[in-house]
């Protein structure tokens, strides 16, 4: 019976901690939105961020781009040869990259190499009481620091989603009309015919900047919490790139059933 009650109230409070982490992040969001008069005063603190996020995660994106495109181009061609419309794999193409995996494959990326780098950024400037200095100076940590670096993600993230795809479909071309022999005519008219702007490419921005808002808040939020201790913000850092994952698939899932069903 006493296993039974240890096994009740260690559930309950996993749920209780679940629920206080859930209203944080609300209100750390909130409390960003509120702010953010500070990005039409100072725009370059955002500028400096949107550089700062997206220049340093342009050669990664680029690189994964290209390879994602080379094996679409390739898996595209196999598949589409079975039903004689190898002339479609441009539009295969586009509409992977700019319904799927341009906006899931970015964000993934995103959140690995510029959500840990603002988690361990915020992080050790909590555990150097940086930001604790800022308040006695009567500095807003929340709007000088929090506020620039949420909205830079805000920014940068579609940008690096539109990379992602442009660069993919050069990489699917180059497979498919370079290597294999595709018309070159047939492979951008049929992209250009198949791929609706509203429908699929605005779709595609909009879920970029969902899961740029998403990713972006996950990793400023387990920073603004971690433990002041290096294993605190180790593991602040692990949980940016676990959540954010996460969050990601879900809201992809969630959103293409709302989009395309």
């Amino acid at each position: 019976m006493n296993a039974l009650f240890s096994i009740v109230a260690a559930f309950g409070h996993a749920i209780l901690r679940s629920f206080y982490a859930l209203g944080a992040f609300t209100r750390l969001l909130f409390a960003l939105l509120r702010r953010s008069g500070i990005v039409f005063k100072r725009p370059r603190l955002v500028s400096q961020q949107v550089h700062f996020i997206g220049n340093y995660s342009l050669l990664i994106i680029g690189v994964s781009g290209l390879f994602v495109g080379f094996v679409l181009g390739l898996q595209g061609y196999y598949t589409l040869t079975r039903y004689g419309s190898e002339e479609a794999l441009g539009l295969l193409v586009a509409l992977s990259l700019t319904r799927e995996l341009g906006p899931v494959v970015t964000a993934l990326l995103f959140a690995g190499r510029a959500g840990t780098s603002l988690t361990a950024e915020i992080g050790l400037m909590k555990a150097g009481e940086q930001l604790a200095a800022m308040e006695v100076m009567a500095v807003d940590p929340v709007r000088r620091v929090l506020v620039p670096r949420f909205w830079g993600g805000v920014i940068a993230m579609p940008i690096l989603a539109a990379v992602f795809s442009a660069v993919g479909v050069l990489g699917g071309w180059i497979v498919g009309v370079l290597l294999i022999g595709i018309d070159p005519g047939a492979f951008w008219s049929q992209m250009q015919d198949g791929v609706d702007v509203i429908n699929d490419v605005l779709n595609g921005v909009i879920k970029s900047i969902v899961f740029g808002v998403v990713v972006t808040l996950i990793a400023l939020y387990t920073g603004w919490t971690a433990r002041p201790t290096p294993e605190g913000v180790s593991r602040a850092t692990t949980m940016t790139v676990v959540s954010g994952s996460l969050a990601v698939l879900g809201l992809d899932f969630l959103m293409t059933a709302l989009m395309f069903s």
